[in-house]
């Protein structure tokens, strides 16, 4: 199968053909239809995250199961499917309490061999997955099965950036109606927190980043308000719109520690602060006011993964956007052939665009 393979951080990827064993009894081997780039992607490209040499990128995937173990009974060949990063066994402590998304007993697919290049040499398969090639090995756990009809470019958001933003919101924070909301990047995860917002009945909800445009577009998924993080100092701005109270909720959807500490900033008393993007590893430790925890009951936490269990929450999406109350169409800036995925996670680095797609077989 050909893949596009990561063999020096910082530098192109080289698009080359590799070898994947056959599926265990509890495994699938899909046939990828589409990738969506999230920055995750750009941060283990670029060596942000470390980690070793040389791996397959890409985690937001949806195809077709193309073989199956033969354990397997959730799927069959030829079924459409979203791929997820998470795995869950199902039988841990964490799985029986609800929270599959901290599975302690992962198959780690990163770490032993599943592929390997021309000279026999193993490759990662990143963040167990492993998108940006033509077939993908997996755990049946982490496998959606979907309706025929929904489109490949549309499904594959789901498998990261779209269940965490949303599932930030929705699972982990569990926004009352009528909570005042600010949300910090409003890339391709920080809409999703602002769709989630808008589901959870949330008002004011108040968009923050540095980029213009993308407030603009936080607008068109339901931001009430917009704070340009460049032109003004946003927690005098967010608290300027709260009757300087401050907001109830503060979802920072970037990596970075700076961005930690202007959430805790703008927070009303007992407001919440959920840490959904996560830092490159060089980002400094945030440093926080002890006494204001004390007398104002502010609370900071983080939300994984949208706390999501895959089999609710994602159908649970896609039914909201069948009937019109969900965005994800708007999510999509570009859609790439395979054999330029180099120009298509440039264009993402840059930082203007939401959801670029790397569309493999149409067939598929």
């Amino acid at each position: 199968m050909k893949a596009a393979v990561c063999y020096e951080f910082g530098k192109p990827l080289v698009i080359e053909e590799l070898r994947i064993r056959d599926p265990r009894p509890d495994e699938v081997k899909v046939k990828v239809a589409a990738t969506a780039i999230c920055h995750s992607d750009i941060h283990d490209i670029n060596g942000d995250f470390g980690g070793g040499l040389p791996f397959v990128g890409g985690h937001e995937v949806a195809g077709r199961v193309q073989e199956t173990g033969a354990g397997v009974t959730a799927v069959a060949p030829g079924d459409p499917v979203i791929v997820s990063l998470l795995e869950s066994c199902g039988r841990c402590f964490y799985c029986m309490t609800g929270r599959p998304y901290f599975c302690e007993t992962k198959v780690t697919y990163d770490i032993r061999g599943t592929l390997t290049n021309q000279k026999g040499e193993d490759v990662i398969q990143k963040a167990r997955v492993g998108g940006f090639a033509e077939y993908v090995l997996v755990h049946e756990s982490q496998l959606v099965k979907i309706a025929d009809g929904l489109s490949m470019d549309v499904a594959c958001l789901l498998g990261c950036g779209v269940t965490t933003g949303f599932g930030a919101v929705v699972n982990r924070a569990k926004v009352p109606p009528m909570s005042s909301v600010a949300v910090i990047g409003v890339g391709g995860v920080g809409l999703n927190s602002v769709q989630g917002a808008v589901i959870c009945g949330a008002n004011p909800i108040i968009a923050v980043d540095i980029v213009g445009s993308k407030l603009t577009r936080a607008k068109e998924f339901g931001a009430t308000h917009g704070v340009d993080a460049k032109a003004a100092d946003p927690v005098a701005a967010v608290k300027g719109l709260t009757a300087g109270r401050g907001v109830d909720y503060v979802f920072v959807t970037v990596g970075s520690s700076a961005a930690l500490g202007q959430a805790f900033a703008m927070l009303a008393k007992r407001g919440t602060a959920v840490m959904v993007g996560l830092p490159p590893a060089a980002d400094p430790p945030v440093s926080l006011p002890a006494g204001e925890f004390a007398l104002t009951e502010k609370t900071v936490t983080g939300g994984f993964m949208g706390s999501i269990c895959l089999q609710v929450d994602i159908p649970g999406i896609i039914a909201l956007y069948k009937v019109g109350r969900y965005k994800l169409d708007e999510l999509i800036a570009g859609r790439y052939p395979f054999e330029h995925i180099n120009e298509a996670l440039q264009s993402s680095a840059a930082g203007e665009v939401l959801r670029n797609v790397i569309m493999f077989d149409q067939a598929a």
